[in-house]
Protein backbone atom coordinates (compact mmCIF):
# COMPACT_ATOMS: atom_id res chain seq x y z
CA UNK A 1 0.00 0.00 0.00
CA UNK A 2 1.20 3.46 -1.03
CA UNK A 3 2.19 6.17 1.56
CA UNK A 4 -0.87 8.32 0.38
CA UNK A 5 -3.44 5.01 0.54
CA UNK A 6 -2.42 4.51 3.95
CA UNK A 7 -2.98 7.89 4.76
CA UNK A 8 -6.46 8.28 3.22
CA UNK A 9 -7.33 4.84 5.01
CA UNK A 10 -6.82 6.40 8.24
CA UNK A 11 -8.39 9.30 7.45
CA UNK A 12 -11.44 7.38 6.91
CA UNK A 13 -11.36 5.19 9.54
CA UNK A 14 -11.23 7.70 11.94
CA UNK A 15 -13.77 9.96 10.66
CA UNK A 16 -16.29 6.70 10.56
CA UNK A 17 -15.87 7.03 13.87
CA UNK A 18 -17.83 10.28 14.49
CA UNK A 19 -21.28 10.06 15.99
CA UNK A 20 -22.77 12.01 13.20
CA UNK A 21 -24.90 9.97 10.19
CA UNK A 22 -23.54 12.79 7.62
CA UNK A 23 -19.98 13.41 8.91
CA UNK A 24 -18.35 9.98 6.97
CA UNK A 25 -20.38 10.77 3.48
CA UNK A 26 -19.59 14.48 3.68
CA UNK A 27 -16.16 13.41 3.82
CA UNK A 28 -16.52 11.70 0.75
CA UNK A 29 -18.79 14.53 -0.87
CA UNK A 30 -16.30 16.98 -0.36
CA UNK A 31 -13.94 15.16 -2.54
CA UNK A 32 -16.23 14.46 -4.93
CA UNK A 33 -17.21 18.26 -5.32
CA UNK A 34 -13.62 19.28 -5.01
CA UNK A 35 -12.79 16.94 -8.13
CA UNK A 36 -15.94 18.06 -10.01
CA UNK A 37 -15.01 21.58 -9.55
CA UNK A 38 -10.94 20.42 -10.22
CA UNK A 39 -10.65 17.27 -11.81
CA UNK A 40 -7.41 17.34 -11.90
CA UNK A 41 -6.76 18.25 -8.03
CA UNK A 42 -3.54 17.01 -6.28
CA UNK A 43 -2.88 14.62 -3.80
CA UNK A 44 -2.33 17.63 -1.16
CA UNK A 45 -5.92 18.59 -2.10
CA UNK A 46 -7.81 15.41 -1.87
CA UNK A 47 -5.77 14.82 1.34
CA UNK A 48 -7.27 17.81 2.81
CA UNK A 49 -10.85 17.68 1.43
CA UNK A 50 -10.87 14.31 3.27
CA UNK A 51 -9.64 15.18 6.43
CA UNK A 52 -10.89 18.56 6.66
CA UNK A 53 -13.67 18.17 9.71
CA UNK A 54 -11.50 14.96 11.20
CA UNK A 55 -12.05 16.88 14.20
CA UNK A 56 -15.58 16.05 14.48
CA UNK A 57 -14.60 12.54 14.58
CA UNK A 58 -13.09 12.73 18.45
CA UNK A 59 -15.77 13.17 20.64
CA UNK A 60 -14.09 13.69 23.48
CA UNK A 61 -11.16 15.63 22.09
CA UNK A 62 -13.33 17.78 18.85
CA UNK A 63 -13.43 21.38 19.22
CA UNK A 64 -16.86 22.24 20.72
CA UNK A 65 -18.75 25.44 20.01
CA UNK A 66 -20.10 26.36 23.05
CA UNK A 67 -16.61 26.95 24.09
CA UNK A 68 -16.01 30.27 21.59
CA UNK A 69 -17.77 33.34 21.87
CA UNK A 70 -18.21 33.28 18.40
CA UNK A 71 -19.10 31.15 15.47
CA UNK A 72 -15.56 32.18 13.49
CA UNK A 73 -13.41 31.70 16.76
CA UNK A 74 -14.89 27.97 17.11
CA UNK A 75 -14.64 27.43 13.20
CA UNK A 76 -11.02 28.68 13.80
CA UNK A 77 -9.46 25.95 16.15
CA UNK A 78 -11.63 23.29 14.72
CA UNK A 79 -9.76 23.43 11.50
CA UNK A 80 -6.86 24.25 13.13
CA UNK A 81 -7.34 20.57 15.33
CA UNK A 82 -8.06 18.56 12.27
CA UNK A 83 -4.81 19.87 10.69
CA UNK A 84 -2.80 18.99 13.82
CA UNK A 85 -4.33 15.23 13.74
CA UNK A 86 -4.35 14.71 9.70
CA UNK A 87 -0.03 16.03 10.17
CA UNK A 88 -0.03 13.23 12.86
CA UNK A 89 -1.53 11.01 10.26
CA UNK A 90 0.06 11.95 7.27
CA UNK A 91 3.54 11.70 9.15
CA UNK A 92 2.74 8.13 10.65
CA UNK A 93 2.17 6.82 7.06
CA UNK A 94 5.45 8.71 5.92
CA UNK A 95 3.70 10.98 3.40
CA UNK A 96 6.10 13.27 1.63
CA UNK A 97 6.70 16.33 3.54
CA UNK A 98 5.57 18.87 1.20
CA UNK A 99 2.28 17.11 0.64
CA UNK A 100 2.32 17.18 4.60
CA UNK A 101 2.22 20.64 5.13
CA UNK A 102 0.50 21.34 1.80
CA UNK A 103 -2.34 19.22 3.08
CA UNK A 104 -2.55 20.75 6.52
CA UNK A 105 -2.29 24.21 5.30
CA UNK A 106 -5.39 23.46 3.29
CA UNK A 107 -7.51 22.33 6.36
CA UNK A 108 -6.21 25.25 8.22
CA UNK A 109 -7.60 27.12 5.66
CA UNK A 110 -10.83 25.59 4.39
CA UNK A 111 -13.35 27.84 6.71
CA UNK A 112 -12.02 30.80 5.41
CA UNK A 113 -10.28 30.15 1.98
CA UNK A 114 -7.78 32.84 1.20
CA UNK A 115 -6.03 31.64 -1.95
CA UNK A 116 -7.21 29.52 -5.48
CA UNK A 117 -6.78 26.43 -3.58
CA UNK A 118 -7.87 26.80 -0.25
CA UNK A 119 -10.78 28.78 -1.39
CA UNK A 120 -11.45 25.20 -3.87
CA UNK A 121 -11.41 23.42 -0.83
CA UNK A 122 -14.00 25.87 1.32
CA UNK A 123 -16.60 25.78 -2.09
CA UNK A 124 -16.40 21.41 -1.65
CA UNK A 125 -16.88 21.46 1.93
CA UNK A 126 -19.93 24.39 1.50
CA UNK A 127 -21.48 23.16 -1.42
CA UNK A 128 -21.53 19.23 0.06
CA UNK A 129 -23.10 21.21 3.36
CA UNK A 130 -25.85 21.65 1.31
CA UNK A 131 -25.95 18.63 -0.66
CA UNK A 132 -25.26 16.31 2.16
CA UNK A 133 -24.95 17.53 6.15
CA UNK A 134 -28.23 20.27 5.61
CA UNK A 135 -31.11 17.25 6.60
CA UNK A 136 -29.44 15.91 9.70
CA UNK A 137 -28.54 19.56 10.30
CA UNK A 138 -32.14 20.76 10.17
CA UNK A 139 -33.68 17.99 12.11
CA UNK A 140 -31.03 18.39 15.17
CA UNK A 141 -30.92 22.53 15.08
CA UNK A 142 -34.68 23.56 13.44
CA UNK A 143 -35.17 26.53 11.16
CA UNK A 144 -33.78 29.65 12.84
CA UNK A 145 -30.13 27.76 13.05
CA UNK A 146 -30.89 25.99 9.77
CA UNK A 147 -31.41 28.99 8.04
CA UNK A 148 -28.26 30.65 9.93
CA UNK A 149 -25.87 28.18 8.78
CA UNK A 150 -27.46 27.96 5.54
CA UNK A 151 -26.60 31.92 5.19
CA UNK A 152 -22.94 31.29 6.29
CA UNK A 153 -22.57 28.42 4.01
CA UNK A 154 -24.03 30.45 0.65
CA UNK A 155 -21.13 33.34 1.49
CA UNK A 156 -18.46 31.23 1.33
CA UNK A 157 -19.65 29.98 -2.03
CA UNK A 158 -19.30 32.71 -5.38
CA UNK A 159 -22.40 33.42 -6.83
CA UNK A 160 -21.93 31.65 -9.67
CA UNK A 161 -21.46 28.40 -8.39
CA UNK A 162 -24.71 28.73 -6.52
CA UNK A 163 -26.39 26.69 -9.69
CA UNK A 164 -24.44 23.90 -8.62
CA UNK A 165 -27.10 24.15 -4.89
CA UNK A 166 -30.02 24.82 -6.91
CA UNK A 167 -29.38 21.48 -9.08
CA UNK A 168 -30.06 19.73 -5.19
CA UNK A 169 -32.92 18.03 -4.68
CA UNK A 170 -34.87 17.70 -0.96
CA UNK A 171 -37.61 15.43 0.04
CA UNK A 172 -38.24 18.47 2.39
CA UNK A 173 -40.16 21.39 1.58
CA UNK A 174 -38.91 23.04 4.60
CA UNK A 175 -35.15 23.11 2.94
CA UNK A 176 -35.41 24.35 -0.46
CA UNK A 177 -37.50 27.41 1.52
CA UNK A 178 -34.93 27.93 3.79
CA UNK A 179 -32.12 28.05 0.97
CA UNK A 180 -34.37 30.29 -1.20
CA UNK A 181 -34.69 32.48 1.98
CA UNK A 182 -31.07 32.22 2.61
CA UNK A 183 -29.95 33.43 -1.25
CA UNK A 184 -32.22 36.11 -0.76
CA UNK A 185 -30.90 37.28 2.59
CA UNK A 186 -27.26 36.89 1.05
CA UNK A 187 -28.00 38.95 -2.11
CA UNK A 188 -30.02 41.69 0.02
CA UNK A 189 -27.09 42.12 2.74
CA UNK A 190 -24.50 42.34 -0.70
CA UNK A 191 -26.61 45.53 -1.39
CA UNK A 192 -26.96 47.28 2.49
Amino acid sequence: MSNIECAKQKILQIVATSKLPEDLPHTKNTLKWLLRLKPEADESLRLAALAHDIDRAGEHTKVKRSDFKDYSSFKAAHAKHSAEILQLILEECKVEKSVVEESCRLVLLHEVGGDDRSNLLMYADSISFFDVNLPHYFRREGWEETLRRAIWGLKRIPNELWSLIDNLSFNNKDLTKIIDVAKKKVVDSAFC
